[in-house]
């Protein structure tokens, strides 16, 4: 799941990287409408199309980037898609909330304010793990990264934790050494 600015090309590198060793991939075109979307309309959105594509029941694993993650995360614990998820890989999400959220009004920017320090969906989603537990976690964040603000805040509250060696938020999408560390994870077994 891509990022509030981006699109499904954030993933080209990543994609290339891959080649046909990780098929089939999904990779949807969500509508944020620049945090105009509320993260838990865009993780309905997000669950329709991994039913489109999957079927009901097949496993799946997930990689979502910056606020993708937050997405792919409430489809996970709120939406039932804990039920089918195998692992989850989280990119620079802002998993605990970030500063660069917390002066955007909530009654104009419903997705943005999702991500804010002690937003209630964050609240929710941190409060009770339980549908989390089942799936194989893993965060990847940049120590610099000023979208997420500090960066490690781009963590889950379970599961391993890779500091990326990059300068900026995009850069964990694009930069080689992030691309081959990403590969590296879809492709263990």
């Amino acid at each position: 799941m891509h990022g509030l600015l981006d699109s499904p090309r954030v993933f080209n590198a990543l994609k290339q990287r891959l080649g046909e060793q990780r098929q089939p991939l999904l990779i949807p075109d969500l509508p944020l409408r620049l945090g105009l979307t509320p993260v838990p309309e865009a993780a309905e959105l997000l669950g329709s199309h991994i039913e489109a594509a999957f079927g009901l029941e097949q496993p799946v694993d997930l990689l979502g980037f910056s606020i993708g993650g937050v997405i792919a995360r409430t489809w996970i614990q709120l939406l039932g898609g804990h039920r089918r998820t195998r692992r989850f890989i989280s990119v620079g999400s802002p998993q605990q909330g970030t500063l660069t959220a917390q002066p955007w009004p909530g009654r104009l920017l419903a997705g943005i304010a999702d991500l804010k320090w002690g937003s209630p969906l964050l609240e929710q989603l941190n409060g009770n793990l339980d549908t989390l537990a089942g799936v194989e976690c893993c965060s990847f964040y940049s120590a610099i990264d000023l979208a997420v603000l500090p960066g490690w805040r781009a963590v889950l509250p379970l599961g391993r934790t890779q500091m990326l060696p990059v300068w900026a938020h995009p850069q964990l999408l694009r930069a080689p050494q992030s691309v081959q560390l990403l590969a590296e994870e879809l492709l263990r077994p």
